[in-house]
């Protein structure tokens, strides 16, 4: 099986999303400041026991953001992830391909805010 890859990644600051079309041609749209929220880095998550998928949120748009966020800066990292900066001056989450992709706010979901 191939793995499942984007295609095209677009950082929309003005009305604060992430949008990456995958290889499989899902188009996934992400909130920022819920994708800041859902954070995988040991920080975020609270230490290295609550680390990996099963720790992952199941639906990005239930997370309750803290505040307002903005991305200055998105990095690729190698050929399986990205490292976003943000506004808060966050940057040691690394979002690998299937993290993103299982993020993935369903179609039909309402948009939040």
């Amino acid at each position: 099986m191939t793995a499942i890859r984007p295609q095209g990644i677009t950082l929309n600051r003005t009305e604060h999303y992430l949008e990456i079309r995958w290889s499989d041609g899902c188009l996934c749209r992400y909130p920022l400041s819920h994708l800041r929220e859902a954070c995988p880095c040991v920080e975020c998550r609270g230490g290295h026991a609550r680390m990996g998928m099963e720790f992952a949120p199941d639906n990005l748009l239930t997370l309750t953001p803290a505040r307002s966020y903005a991305m200055v800066q998105l990095n690729p990292v190698g050929n399986y992830a990205l490292q976003p900066v943000w506004d808060d001056g966050h940057s040691t989450g690394l979002y690998t391909w299937e993290y993103l992709r299982h993020l993935c706010p369903p179609a039909d979901a309402p948009a939040p805010g």
